[in-house]
């Protein structure tokens, strides 16, 4: 026991460099145009959501009460597609083989009971 070295709180460090010969690093507009490119809709949806979200507040400013309602709908609508969408997303990315619901709940069971 006395040839395991303790952690330290910068082991991390070390994990960062380990895992940057891995992946080639990219910046953060790379990062951000590579997932909006891998999924499209997700950022159209945001989109959406922050315009309605901004002309509801204008119109609630005017004092436009059926424009402020007929936003915040609009607004809660995009929010539900851009998530909809989202966890689509994640479906998609998943191995063939797991993207079978049934298998997919299945893979996080314990053994004891997929065997019965």
């Amino acid at each position: 026991m006395g040839d395991i070295k303790k952690p330290t709180g910068l082991d991390w460090i070390q994990l960062d460099i380990d895992m940057g010969m891995l992946h080639p690093p990219e910046s953060n507009f790379e990062r951000i145009k590579r997932k909006c490119l891998n999924n499209p809709l997700v950022p159209i949806g945001a989109s959406v959501t922050v315009g309605a979200l901004s002309y509801g507040i204008f119109s609630m400013y005017r004092g436009s009460k059926e424009t402020q309602q007929r936003m915040m709908r609009l607004r809660v609508a995009a929010q539900l597609f851009t998530v909809i969408v989202a966890v689509g997303g994640i479906f998609l990315s998943l191995p063939k083989d797991k993207r079978n619901f049934q298998d997919f709940i299945r893979s996080g069971e314990p053994e004891s009971k997929m065997t019965k």
